[in-house]
């Protein structure tokens, strides 16, 4: 009996470290051509929204302390 719930113990361990380690096929991970397409504008939209932050001058929190 406590064979049996080792074993049963173990393959609950094991089952999930399993199923982490299966990588998807490689027909999951084509992209159709408009996939890409928007990925490619989303990609330029973020870069055109990074530039579109002003500068900020460094803070200093002791500044009014000194």
């Amino acid at each position: 009996m406590r064979t049996l719930v080792v074993m049963l113990l173990m393959a609950l361990v094991v089952v999930p470290a399993s199923a982490r380690g299966r990588k998807p096929s490689a027909g999951q991970q084509q992209n159709t051509a408009e996939q890409q397409q928007k990925s490619r504008a989303e990609e330029k939209a973020y870069k055109d929204a990074l530039g579109r932050i002003p500068n900020q001058k460094p803070a200093d929190p002791w500044a009014k302390v000194r």
